[in-house]
């Protein structure tokens, strides 16, 4: 443990509406080795964020179990993606969380604005499934075994 924040049972925190996208990325990352139980998946913004605050339905959680890495839709209910992220990163207690934007946008200026409002990542999904898999693969081994982070 660095400072006030502790490693987490939860490595990942899927943020995904598109209930197929979801089964995807779950797969591949069962198949790169992360259990099912290291990974809590919302399904809009508004849940994400309640998760990584500790609010609402999760206000029992412990805020300083942070996951090593959010792999953030864009396009998601209630709060987009890009004001899931500035809102993460404007708040002190979760702000190093890293932040991958996983999206099917191919908008410039979502690329952009990802980048100024802290995004450590933008990857676009692919709409291949055997390239889906292989990226998630690829993406799961460097956040979680290669990458290092504040509470790592």
């Amino acid at each position: 443990m660095l400072g006030s924040i502790a490693v987490s049972a939860v490595k990942i925190l899927l943020v995904e509406d598109n209930p197929d996208e979801e089964e995807l990325a779950l797969i591949a990352f069962e198949r790169s080795g992360v259990p099912a139980k290291k990974i809590f998946v919302a399904r809009d913004g508004q849940e994400a964020l309640d998760y990584l605050t500790a609010e609402g339905a999760f206000a029992d959680r412990d805020i300083r179990e942070t996951p090593s890495v959010v792999f953030l839709d864009i396009n998601l209910p209630k709060l987009n993606g890009l004001e899931v992220l500035r809102r993460i990163r404007s708040d002190k207690r979760i702000s190093l969380v890293p932040i991958v934007l996983l999206t099917s946008s191919d908008e410039q200026s979502d690329l952009l604005e990802g980048y100024r409002s802290g995004a450590n990542s933008f990857i676009r999904k692919p709409y291949d499934f055997n390239e889906f898999i292989t990226n998630i693969n690829a993406l799961g081994n460097y956040w979680l075994d290669m990458n290092l982070t504040p509470h790592a």
